[in-house]
């Protein structure tokens, strides 16, 4: 009952404040919504703290069943269940009793009467589709709560209506998205047609079939499993954000701040990074997939990283390390220590929605100014606000102290990715990735502090006069993130990346030497070292790493200047941010016009927009423009409307001519149509 109430509760606050809100009222509205989701959260950290248990499903009800294809709506039950649990109602809820104080001065609807209902019934339908997605059995009940989220995103994106660029932007997240989700269904599709079953159980127990089956697909002979898994990655990379298809999520900055901080920092964008993680029986059969995974997520990184380190906009440089970081976790995953995956994820969210969540208090604080330029000096004038966002930025940077498990949470699981990224690629590519990556995080988000609460006050003098500190029901939210982002990598550091039986202790999975055991010492020489040369069968967990996968034991014994070249890139960010922007402030002009080409090429964000633009979105248009004129216009009306002005209207004036009014002429047509009739009686009827 208690998972049917955490479900459930995020739905029935969005139904009821979306429909029945003049009843209950604006602020009633407002707080329905927000309790039911502090309900949820209190009853997700209940479960989460109970400890792991063997899987489970939940029944709720029958669902689709047509021949074969059976999917019931279950609520699976295993930790990585229970980890996203708490992410999600957390976060979301936080996020729901923030908005209180910050829609309740929002200026873009005021003389609308519904819009603070409205907005509070879209976070909570978001927050009901990304916890059945997070808490589905099958494939079929992941994708439903997969498109919710994307429809609620949809909405909360382009909330502002009235604005263009909000509409644009919501436009531009949803088809970006279909693009992924594409690729996502063909995925689910495949897997259908060779398991018969899109359940979970039964395609990871036809996990060692999949890997020895060929699939035709354009044309070409695959193997089943790694283009499988391949096309479940596209589907991530759309909802994740990973380069190529991350071109929506600077944009989608234009909703309001709340929901940057739920869905871009902390849920949806982290649905994919969870869908690599729960179909982990599967990706351990597919190595040259998870190679592409690692290339994606260490390119995302260092890319989303070095756009980051020029942009203005303070929500747009926390897109662009949202993005980045999405490249950490995806790294991790694609190395196969799916575990250190969620260690980021978890730790991601608090330092990540307390950073949204933070600059939505300097935006609020300074009339909805988001130009950083236009700040400095504010840390006397947001006192709660500076020091969340100093422990924010103290968390992503990775401060902590060097060969120790003391830290703010991002030294510690950030430190975790680098390290297994340098023994799942011995030491390559993602690897020098990651650290490059770390270096300008550390560079860009200094720069977010200094440009916004040190210095001298820039801009207009009016505003930073009456700049001020946000309520308390704002600032509320950032203390309790702020406990996540100091204290969740120490506390659950040994959980996520302690030794393979802490991580199998953790996640419920048994033990791979106790299973070895069971199997007896009688087996060949042979069948040793073929399973050492494959993966064994999936056991019972919420995660799988294979047997022969050594990524977490080689992490461990990774040498001391792995170790430490996370805190060193740190350093170096931190000390260039210092010169920069507080030892000598002229210096950022000076380097952009001394390096023009590539600074317009960081500030342009290396020109995908652009280039999309030529590729997709002109010839696209171009072809809606001629199916319009020359096939709708030209073709269809044109033949229709030649018809309708020509041969129509002289019928009309034919027919009109026959009623003359006089009685002989509609005798003398009777006449004629009789014998008109006995003619062809006579002829065809098969009269004698």
């Amino acid at each position: 009952m208690i998972y049917k109430i955490i479900l459930f509760a995020p739905l029935i606050g969005a139904i009821i404040a979306g429909f029945g809100w003049r009843i209950i009222g604006d602020k009633g509205a407002q707080w329905l919504t927000t309790g039911l989701l502090f309900l949820a959260m209190v009853l997700s950290w209940v479960v989460f703290l109970q400890g792991a248990s063997e899987a489970q499903a939940v029944h709720v009800l029958d669902w689709v069943q047509s021949g074969t294809l059976y999917a019931d709506w279950s609520i699976r039950v295993d930790r990585l269940t229970t980890i996203m649990l708490i992410v999600v109602t957390t976060v979301s809820a936080l996020v729901h009793l923030y908005s209180v104080g910050y829609m309740a001065h929002d200026a873009n609807f005021r003389e609308s009467e519904s819009y603070r209902p409205r907005f509070f019934a879209y976070l909570s339908f978001f927050t009901f589709a990304m916890l059945m997605l997070v808490t589905s059995d099958n494939l079929v009940q992941m994708f439903f709560g997969w498109e919710g989220v994307g429809v609620a995103s949809y909405l909360l994106i382009g909330f502002y209506f009235r604005k263009p660029s909000a509409n644009a932007a919501a436009i531009k997240a949803f088809v970006v998205n279909r693009v992924g989700d594409f690729g996502f269904a063909l995925g689910i599709m495949a897997l259908y047609f060779l398991t018969d079953s899109v359940r979970f159980d039964d395609i990871f127990a036809a996990a060692p079939m999949l890997a020895e089956t060929q699939l035709t697909f354009l044309w070409t002979e695959w193997n089943a499993a790694n283009l499988i898994a391949f096309l479940l990655f596209v589907g991530a990379m759309g909802k994740s954000a990973q380069l190529f298809l991350h071109t929506w999520l600077p944009d989608a900055m234009e909703g309001p701040t709340p929901v940057s901080a739920l869905i871009h920092a902390a849920t949806m964008v982290t649905a994919g990074v969870f869908l690599v993680c729960r179909m982990s029986p599967l990706m351990e059969y597919a190595p040259q997939a998870m190679n592409v995974v690692v290339f994606i997520g260490a390119s995302t990184a260092f890319f989303a990283a070095t756009v980051g380190l020029v942009q203005n906009d303070i929500k747009r440089v926390i897109a662009y390390s949202t993005c980045s970081q999405l490249g950490y976790m995806f790294v991790a995953a694609g190395v196969g220590v799916y575990s250190v995956a969620m260690f980021h994820l978890f730790t991601h969210a608090f330092f990540k929605a307390m950073l949204f969540l933070g600059a939505g208090s300097v935006i609020h604080g300074m009339h909805h100014e988001q130009d950083m330029r236009h700040y400095g000096g504010l840390r006397k004038k947001l006192p709660y606000t500076f020091w969340a966002m100093m422990i924010g930025t103290l968390a992503i940077t990775g401060v902590g102290i060097p060969l120790t498990h003391i830290g703010f949470a991002g030294f510690l699981s950030k430190d975790a990715v680098i390290e297994s990224a340098w023994a799942g690629t011995e030491g390559g590519y993602g690897f020098w990735m990651l650290v490059i990556a770390a270096l300008f995080t550390s560079f860009y988000s200094w720069r977010l502090m200094f440009l916004t609460f040190f210095g001298e006050a820039r801009g207009d003098r009016h505003t930073h006069e009456h700049a001020h500190e946000s309520p308390m029901v704002m600032v509320a939210p950032l203390g309790v993130l702020a406990l996540g982002a100091v204290f969740a990598g120490m506390i659950w550091y040994g959980s996520f990346f302690g030794s393979h039986e802490q991580v199998n202790r953790f996640f419920g999975i048994e033990a791979h030497a106790e299973a070895s055991a069971d199997q007896g010492e009688a087996t060949a020489t042979e069948e040793a070292a073929e399973a050492q040369a494959a993966p064994t069968t999936a056991p019972e967990g919420a995660i799988f790493m294979a047997e022969n996968n050594h990524v977490l034991d080689d992490a461990h014994h990774a040498p001391t200047w792995v170790k430490v070249s996370p805190f060193i890139a740190m350093l170096i960010g931190l000390v260039t941010a210092l010169w920069f922007y507080v030892w000598d402030p002229s210096m950022p002009k000076r380097v952009a016009e001394t390096n023009r080409p590539l600074y317009l090429f960081l500030l342009n964000k290396w020109y995908f927009d652009e280039i999309y633009d030529v590729i997709f979105v002109r010839p696209a248009k171009a072809l809606g423009q001629l199916l319009w004129r020359r096939g709708d216009g030209d073709v269809i009306d044109g033949s229709i409307n030649g018809v309708a002005m020509g041969l129509i209207p002289r019928l009309t004036r034919l027919a009109g001519r026959a009623q003359s009014g006089y009685i002989f002429t509609y005798a003398f047509a009777m006449v004629i149509g009789i014998v008109v009739l006995v003619t062809w009686m006579t002829m065809f009827g098969g009269a004698n």
